[in-house]
């Protein structure tokens, strides 16, 4: 999560110093934004959403996270957090407790896999390795068929939840797993079953567009202070900013 005060960030006090370090380099204003919300400001801006007002870009790969953009900019919140889905209560039910991140460890690339090889050893085939092995004999195999269509309902019962809650026009769902067309039947089928039908698509920059997504904020950032404008960086660190917090 990405804030002003950078408080949740994982190996804070090494991520400062690299900033530090970018600041003496380069002398420039530094922008700090997730890798999810910079893909869903692409996909807004130049990919699958760029005919909507309203949209959310879901990533499901090894993570999980979710972009929000209404009328070409991010939402936020009030402290950075806004569509990280990974905190998500899961479990929930009578007999469990949630855990945290258990969204994350139950819908990341590495649990699918590890539900996969399960299921595997009541074959005589061996598992595949890796996720895009697992797609590439989804049509062939039956066992893959199984194990991606469940994997697509989960999904869909993520997405329902952020349906409930944001009602947005559109879902682009992204990420190394989430960008398989082959997940979009069960992905929909389960919100509608759930909530109600909403526009699910995938993306359509693929891996390109945290890199997009990146370049757009800097070049609305540029804009912004050429007209005089707010603009609205997900969080500015200039040169003193930087030498501050490394010193806290």
């Amino acid at each position: 999560m990405i804030s002003p005060t950078l408080a949740r960030l994982p190996n804070r006090q090494r991520f400062l110093d690299v900033i530090a370090r970018l600041s003496e380099t380069y002398q420039v204003p530094i922008l700090l934004e997730n890798n999810v919300n910079c893909a869903a400001l692409a996909e807004y801006h130049q990919g699958a959403a760029r005919d909507h007002s309203f949209a959310v870009y879901m990533q499901i790969g090894v993570n999980v996270g979710m972009g929000i953009v209404i009328d070409g900019k991010l939402f936020r919140g009030f402290k950075g957090g806004a569509g990280e889905i990974a905190h998500l209560p899961f479990p929930w039910s009578e007999s469990e407790q949630p855990a945290p991140l258990g969204v994350e460890s139950y819908l990341g690339a590495k649990a699918l896999l590890e539900r996969a090889g399960e299921t595997w050893k009541s074959t005589a085939q061996e598992a595949p390795g890796d996720t895009s092995k697992l797609f590439a004999i989804v049509e062939s195999e039956p066992t893959a068929s199984m194990i991606v269509d469940r994997h697509a309902r989960d999904i869909g019962n993520l997405a329902a939840a952020c349906v409930s809650v944001l009602d947005p026009e559109l879902i682009v769902v992204g990420g190394g797993v989430g960008q398989n067309a082959r997940l979009l039947p069960e992905i929909r089928n389960t919100v509608e079953r759930l909530c109600w039908p909403v526009d699910i698509v995938v993306g359509e920059l693929s891996n390109k567009a945290t890199v997009v997504g990146a370049v757009r904020l800097a070049m609305d950032f540029a804009l912004a202070r050429l007209l005089g404008e707010n603009a609205k960086a997900a969080f500015l660190f200039s040169p003193d900013q930087a030498s501050r917090l490394v010193s806290v």
